[in-house]
């Protein structure tokens, strides 16, 4: 029997996707009969490609296919469906890949993608032999890489979250200052409340100041001396 999957896939508190994805190399390649090692990536459309191996030989592997953008990672990325190769040795797909998996003594390896949220992990499998790996996209590792997504997924929406908590809570902790600042421009120009936010508005980028730093400033010096500078903004 297929060992069960770490409970540490499912904590909240394995948030940083490193560790995520060297928890999923780590436990597929247990759970994965003849397989030797194994990598794992993710992007989410960006530049980046945060990954992880269970050994170092297998970083080139993983760079070179990055790097190209051919082998059995960027193919399973675009078609969202598993890519093997039962031997490397007859392989004629990839070669800068093959010629590399072959002199670290890859002889067979199968790629599983898993999309989920605009998120995009790979899962690749490795094995010393041909032919040992053909079962693996129907095996634990399949059920490990849709978990270690969502997760991921679930840890991305969760950062977001305290994100935009954190913005609240500040644009709560400011909003005094800034309506005393938009009273005083109120006073000044003898305008609506929107209009005095607007010169606000205006202020902030063009002194390269946080409106709430901007709002501060106003509101320490009550406005004086700046009445013909807050009429030109009016305009």
């Amino acid at each position: 029997m297929a060992p069960l999957p770490d409970p540490d896939l499912l904590r909240p508190e394995t948030a940083l996707p490193g560790r995520r994805l060297s928890e999923l190399s780590e436990q597929a390649v247990r759970c994965t009969p003849g397989c030797c090692g194994a990598s794992t990536t993710v992007t989410d459309g960006g530049d980046e490609h945060p990954t992880a191996v269970t050994h170092p030989d297998l970083a080139g592997l993983v760079a070179v296919q990055l790097r190209t953008g051919d082998g059995p990672i960027p193919a399973a990325e675009e078609r969202g469906t598993p890519v093997d190769s039962g031997d490397l040795l007859r392989e004629e797909r990839w070669p800068e890949y093959r010629a590399l998996a072959l002199d670290s003594g890859v002889r067979s390896s199968v790629t599983l993608p898993f999309q989920r949220a605009g998120l995009t992990v790979t899962l690749t499998l490795f094995g010393f032999r041909p032919g040992t790996l053909d079962d693996a996209r129907h095996g634990p590792a399949q059920a490990l890489g849709d978990l270690a997504t969502a997760s991921l997924v679930r840890d991305r929406h969760y950062r977001a979250a305290l994100t935009e908590l954190d913005q609240m809570g500040t644009a709560l902790r400011t909003r005094p200052v800034v309506d005393q600042a938009c009273g005083i421009v109120m006073h000044v120009l003898c305008c609506e409340a929107d209009a005095a936010f607007s010169v606000l508005r205006r202020i902030s980028p063009a002194t390269n100041r946080k409106l709430a730093d901007v709002a501060a400033a106003l509101v320490e010096t009550k406005g004086r001396g700046l009445e013909r500078e807050l009429v030109s903004l009016a305009r």
